[in-house]
């Protein structure tokens, strides 16, 4: 990672699975904010994922290309794979922030618990970033239950970006 000792780095952590526009939209808001993000893709230990983490990976780092190249201004993007505690990576890379994407006042509750922990135990601030009301009631669950129980993935295109519906098309048509 090519920074310096005094860049502001974040980590933008989660299982992204899938990636979606309002995933997107809360990298691209924080771009303004920090030096470097780094999006980590990791296992919730706790959900049953649809997509690998390595195709999870693929997916968001070609919509983040694409981002970048729509607008070079702000923090570069880095994508990657983590295995283990969030908090211990976000220790390796230098991270000076946990950064969060709040769609709605049920996410604040969530996230505020698990931002005072992370304080209490890491000694890591996290930082909250509202996506557009657009993305409200997004959900990368609600996605997953759609594609699994044979929904029309069409209905998704608003709010998953291209790369991943082609896939979420794909995979649908396989099973």
């Amino acid at each position: 990672m090519a920074t310096s000792d005094t860049a502001h780095i974040a980590l933008y952590a989660g299982s992204f699975d899938p990636p979606t526009l309002g995933h997107l939209d809360v990298i691209n808001r924080a771009r303004r904010l920090f030096d470097h993000i780094v999006v980590g893709i990791g296992d919730n230990p706790d959900k049953r994922h649809m997509l690998d983490s390595e195709a999870r990976c693929s997916l968001m780092r070609r919509e983040v290309e694409s981002l970048l190249q729509r607008d070079a201004k702000g923090a570069q993007v880095q994508v990657e794979v983590y295995e283990g505690l969030t908090v211990d990576f976000a220790r390796s890379i230098g991270a000076a922030a946990l950064l969060r994407g709040i769609r709605n006042v049920t996410d604040l509750a969530a996230e505020c618990q698990l931002a005072i922990a992370n304080r209490q135990v890491a000694d890591i601030e996290s930082v909250f970033v509202i996506t557009d009301e657009r993305f409200g009631f997004t959900s990368s669950s609600l996605i997953r239950q759609i594609v699994e129980l044979g929904g029309d993935v069409e209905k998704l295109t608003g709010i998953v970006p291209p790369s991943v519906l082609d896939h979420l098309r794909s995979s649908q048509s396989i099973a």
